[in-house]
């Protein structure tokens, strides 16, 4: 077991993503080229629910694990006999999905007698980067998601420490939870950023600063702001501008995150700050945040699209990391659905 001769030789790493309701298969070679990076999704199933239903996805990812992995090896135009190890997400994630893909990943490890590498979700996120950008340490990671919004510090390579979390609501979640008030179909955050462009003008809401040294975030009571305005225009019989309140909205939730994010690059003296995660497809996030970062002299880096969402590229490259260290993972790995990233860092 465990087959890690031929360092020498090209690194491929067949990569496995099945956290929440996209099933995804990459081979990455040497950390950083992407051979394949096939990705199912499960919006149109997940639609007619107005969310994510676990059991769902589940079963989802059971019926197209097989099929995605198979059209991912015949991508890369490489055989199963040149891979160096099998990576999947263990964690966090909704516990059903992952196991589905941690199933697939034993097997294929215990199939070809190659090692295993059981992957942090977040640390992907952040490490989407490194396949199309050079990454310089220390930097800062905003990671924006459905179920995360965290500002990580990376003193040096895979060595993750996280210093701002949410204390309630997630800034993709915030935004699915508008947008389901605002009568948007599921997912609604691509709608409001959308609108948001659209409008001429924004209703006043607040902005969460908490402690004025916090570098948490919380997003709850800006969603109760935007309830409270649907409901007041209501009792009053008026005609809702939801451009207005969905301009509002996100202005006041990217003033946050921006504030904080660069901030703590001040503070701690980073070489790069780097947006990561589903959220940073926002297109406002994405221009607000890269006129700042000009103006401030800081070097942002910014995956492609289609690298912001759950795909299994990321997986791999954040795998790589533990590969180049020999740190692999025992066959008995179990999903985690509340990983902690700092522990999933490297060994130093």
């Amino acid at each position: 077991m465990n087959n890690i001769s031929g360092y020498g030789k090209p690194n491929y790493i067949l990569a496995i993503e099945t956290s929440c309701d996209e099933t995804s298969v990459a081979i990455i070679k040497d950390g950083k080229e992407i051979l394949s990076n096939i990705v199912a999704s499960q919006i149109e199933t997940h639609k007619r629910f107005g969310g994510v239903v676990p059991e769902v996805a589940s079963r989802k990812h059971v019926e197209t694990i097989t099929i995605t992995t198979e059209e991912a090896v015949e991508e890369a135009g490489i055989a199963l006999t040149d891979l160096s190890a099998i990576a999947v997400t263990m964690g966090p994630g909704l516990v059903g999905a992952l196991l589905v893909g941690i199933v697939a990943a034993k097997a294929l490890a215990m199939a070809l007698d190659l090692p295993l590498i059981g992957t942090h979700h977040i640390a992907g996120h952040i490490y989407a980067n490194q396949l199309v950008h050079e990454m310089e340490y220390p930097c800062m990671a905003l990671v924006v998601s459905g179920g995360h919004t965290e500002l990580v510090l990376l003193e040096s390579e895979g060595v993750f420490r996280v210093i701002g979390r949410t204390r309630d609501d997630a800034v993709g979640e915030a935004y699915d939870k508008v947008a389901r008030a605002l009568q948007f179909p599921y997912p609604g955050g691509p709608h409001v950023d959308r609108l948001a462009h659209e409008a001429e003008a924004a209703v006043p809401l607040p902005r969460s600063w908490l402690e004025p040294d916090s570098y948490d975030f919380s997003f709850s009571g800006l969603k109760s702001a935007v309830l409270n305005v649907i409901n007041q225009t209501k009792m009053r019989n008026e005609e809702l501008n939801f451009a207005h309140v969905a301009r509002g909205f996100q202005e006041s939730v990217i003033d946050v995150l921006m504030e904080k994010a660069i901030r703590a690059a001040k503070e701690f003296e980073v070489k790069q700050l780097l947006l990561c995660g589903g959220v940073a497809a926002n297109r406002g996030l994405r221009e607000a945040l890269t006129a700042r970062c000009a103006a401030e002299g800081l070097p942002l880096l910014i995956p492609p699209f289609a690298l912001c969402s759950d795909n299994a590229a990321m997986i791999g490259a954040a795998a790589y990391l533990k590969w180049k260290r020999g740190e692999f993972t025992a066959l008995d790995l179990k999903g985690e659905p509340t990983l902690s990233l700092e522990a999933w860092s490297v060994q130093s």
